[in-house]
């Protein structure tokens, strides 16, 4: 029964704690991808990093990732954000296997000991040659008892929370594939975004300097 109260103890802090992760990196990504979207439309790429510099969340990264590498073409840039959101992954999934375990490990430990405490009532008969009063021989057993019940009373709860975590955890990847999504669209359509053409890095020939159609001209003339 220890074991089993410190194990709950352990599930408490990990659920209380993953709560308080959520809240604080899971930001209004409506109101938040409104805004970028409107920025990047507008072309303000630097006003569009502060906002993102100011925000937090794994789906805000994401964003910043797509921003600072807008340069690249499509298919690299999406490369790049399926990294940077595979990366966000293990910090949102922190601490939820812990979590699985207690709720796995909890009713087992509850079946030992009632095993035990079985074991210790049957000794006791053995050794009073089967003459044990009703009313010892019955609370053997209801303490032997308590043990199931208090690791399905850990457990219980632990899964719930386990499930509640995870549809958090899937509901921030939605958002994350939402918004790498959304935002490369913007950028591969905004001309701002687009990287230099190496056609206008060409320099157009000197004024003095003969081209092959003044050469024809000068021929032709002569």
């Amino acid at each position: 029964m220890w074991l089993i109260l410190a194990l709950s103890i352990v599930a408490v802090g990990v659920f209380l704690e993953r709560i308080m992760f959520f809240h604080r990196n899971s930001p209004p990504i409506d109101a938040f991808l409104s805004g970028i979207t409107n920025l990047i439309r507008r072309g303000q790429f630097d006003e569009a990093l502060t906002r993102c510099d100011d925000a937090y969340g794994p789906a805000v990264r994401v964003v910043q990732a797509s921003l600072l590498k807008r340069g690249l073409p499509k298919a690299e840039l999406r490369e790049v954000v399926q990294e940077v959101a595979q990366m966000q992954v293990p910090r949102l999934e922190a601490n939820l296997p812990l979590l699985a375990t207690i709720a796995q490990i909890a009713p087992l430990l509850g079946l030992l000991g009632t095993v035990m405490g079985m074991m210790h009532a049957f000794m006791q008969i053995d050794e009073a040659k089967g003459a044990v009063p009703v009313g010892d021989l019955s609370a053997s057993i209801w303490e032997a008892l308590i043990t199931t019940a208090g690791g399905l009373v850990v457990a219980i709860p632990c899964y719930v929370a386990y499930n509640f975590l995870a549809s958090r955890v899937q509901a921030i990847i939605i958002d994350m594939e939402r918004c790498g999504i959304e935002v490369i669209q913007l950028i591969t359509l905004s001309p701002q975004s687009a990287p230099p053409s190496s056609s206008s890095s060409e320099k157009a020939p000197a004024s003095g300097t003969d081209t092959p159609e003044k050469k024809a001209a000068a021929n032709d003339k002569k």
